[in-house]
């Protein structure tokens, strides 16, 4: 083995990608973590020769397998193989196939321990141990929520141990008609993935897959020829609702020339309006899965055919080492709405004063003297998911001050007339800011209601289902007017999966057609006993239910309760039934 290495000229430019989506916005930043020094890491970057130890520290943390990227001077060191026993979690995602099992048994015989998670198996526990998730991704599974929920979690849990479990996402005969969940291939960027095309390429697969584990490797070799780009995969047909709506243009979960979206008026046409204003601002407020999201992407759209640059940031998918201090929160916004621009970064040369006057004057003075004055039109900036922040007081307290700053200084500063703002949040603001510096006291707030009655049989006519009213308030009875839940009936019903009376029979059981978002919701709350148990109370009670005020927020923007003034009910029948039943008799 050499002494020292350095990355591939062809390996340079991802690996320089890679620093920012793992929670660097810069050189020194990954350097201070790792207690190296920057100029070992700007060496690293650069394709310089490093130490071996460095080297191999560096793809840890980036995501990378260091043996694709290193450039041998010689022929790569000739080594036996370390015979790694992994433990492999394993998802029978595609049970018309025998691939899963296939896999599993292979495994098995060159040593592994697998998981193979059931459709009812916990798989929070096994996830923290495990080395290995071979993700297999059926057109079923890739627009699952439990599947969402599992990648998820791995990413939270790469904060602490990175790579570990390592994600092998493998294809099974998907397409560019195949559609894939927005926050599915965010999660996935970078990972490579391979696909499974048909049977001829089964023993491939089982050998290639063993043996990419037995040597320990954290990645799926991107020269193979069953390795596939994601992003290929990505093209959204509009008929089928995805869990969760795309902060980009001009694709989505619901196309901006779908004809399943519904409008709300006059919503739509207030946000059009005020935001070709001026420095305006729109706080858009309602729990997941209402349309946020989808309403966002035709805001920003709208402006966008106004002649605005756009960007759209859910910072559900930032790395979690981003929230570690408010100085490292706003380099990574600095530098992720440049990057998103198509500008040179120049950070660093602002950043230098930040010591002294502050991280929220060195992010004001970076958009103000250089992103803004690079433009030639206006900047509408979309932030999605904007309670990630809210458990991180210091973070909040300094990026909501400075967009309340920016909004305001929108009123006498031509400059930043050209800043206009979406501001998207699934709760209440739970955390205390002061009211002179907030951004959820100012500009159009807009709170998406559910569907009404009439909008719902209009959903209905455009599944091309001829319902009476009744019909109608047999759905409503079950999932009120959650855009979702209906959606999601409508597309199985249309394509006569199920019968309207099946579906609301199976509803709240394992067999019916909410039981993977179901148990998505039953997962989440499993992390938190306290939230648990409050909607435990929920579910059991026939009457409104007072709860502390940060759980019932919490729960609402789970979508999972109605707030009633100061008390709480079930958003729908369908939790209702399903939660008292699970969680009725449970100890908590």
């Amino acid at each position: 083995m050499p002494r020292s290495l350095r990355v591939r000229e062809d390996y340079i430019l991802k690996v320089k990608s890679s620093l920012l989506r793992n929670g660097f916005p810069n050189q020194r930043l990954l350097a201070e973590h790792l207690e190296i020094a920057q100029s070992t890491v700007s060496n690293f970057l650069n394709g310089k020769t490093v130490d071996l130890r460095n080297f191999l520290e560096i793809c840890r943390v980036l995501g990378q397998e260091w043996r694709d990227i290193a450039n041998f001077d010689e022929e790569p060191p000739q080594e036996e193989p370390p015979n790694v026993t992994a433990k492999v979690a394993l998802g029978d995602c595609c049970p018309d196939l025998n691939l899963a099992t296939m896999l599993q048994q292979a495994l098995k015989e060159a040593g592994h321990e697998v998981f193979m998670a059931e459709k009812n198996s916990s798989w929070g526990a096994y996830l923290k141990q495990c080395d290995y998730l071979l993700l297999l991704l059926s057109q079923q599974s890739a627009v699952s929520e439990m599947v969402l929920e599992v990648v998820q979690r791995v990413k939270e849990l790469h904060n602490t141990t990175p790579q570990k479990p390592a994600i092998f996402p493998i294809c099974i005969d998907l397409s560019p008609d195949s559609p894939l969940s927005f926050d599915l291939l965010g999660y996935l960027q970078g990972v490579q993935a391979w696909q499974w095309r048909s049977s001829d390429d089964s023993s491939t697969l089982l050998e290639e897959v063993n043996s990419v584990i037995t040597e320990g490797r954290i990645s799926l070799p991107a020269n193979h020829k069953l390795a596939v780009n994601l992003q290929t995969l990505t093209r959204q047909t509009g008929d089928k609702p995805l869990p969760f709506a795309p902060p980009e243009l001009p694709g989505g979960q619901v196309d901006l020339a779908s004809p399943f979206y519904i409008e709300r008026p006059p919503i739509e046409e207030r946000c059009y309006e005020t935001i070709t204003q001026p420095g305006a601002l729109i706080r858009i407020k309602a729990p997941r899965q209402m349309g946020k999201t989808s309403l966002m992407a035709r805001i920003l759209h709208h402006a966008e055919q106004r002649g605005s640059r756009t960007v759209a940031l859910s910072l559900q998918l930032a790395n979690q080492r981003v929230f570690a201090n408010s100085d490292k929160f706003l380099q990574w916004f600095c530098t992720i709405v440049g990057l998103e621009l198509g500008v040179p970064d120049q950070l660093a040369k602002y950043w230098e004063m930040a010591e002294i006057a502050g991280s929220n004057i060195s992010c004001r003075a970076y958009f103000e003297q250089y992103l803004l004055p690079q433009l030639d039109r206006p900047l509408t900036l979309g932030l999605d998911e904007v309670d990630c922040i809210f458990p991180y007081q210091e973070i909040a307290d300094d990026f909501f001050g400075l967009l309340r700053a920016l909004h305001e200084e929108a009123k006498r500063r031509d400059i930043w007339k050209k800043f206009r703002l979406i501001v998207v949040h699934s709760t209440e603001v739970y955390v205390p800011l002061d009211m002179n510096k907030s951004p959820f006291n100012v500009g159009l707030p807009i709170e998406l209601p559910e569907f009404t009655s009439q909008q719902v049989h209009s959903l209905a006519r455009r599944h091309s289902l001829d319902w009476n009213a009744g019909e109608v308030e047999k759905l409503m009875a079950l999932v009120g007017g959650h855009p979702y839940l209906l959606r999601l009936a409508m597309y199985a019903i249309a394509r006569q999966d199920v019968t309207l009376d099946q579906l609301l029979q199976e509803a709240p059981t394992e067999a019916g057609l909410y039981s993977d978002h179901l148990r998505r919701h039953l997962w989440n709350l499993e992390k938190h006993p306290q939230l648990m148990e409050a909607m435990r109370e929920v579910a059991i009670s026939s009457n409104p239910v007072r709860l502390p005020t940060v759980q019932a927020f919490k729960l609402n923007s789970m979508g999972l309760v109605r707030l009633c003034g100061n008390e709480v009910t079930s958003r729908c029948y369908l939790y209702e039934q399903y939660f008292r039943e699970r969680l009725g008799n449970k100890a908590i």
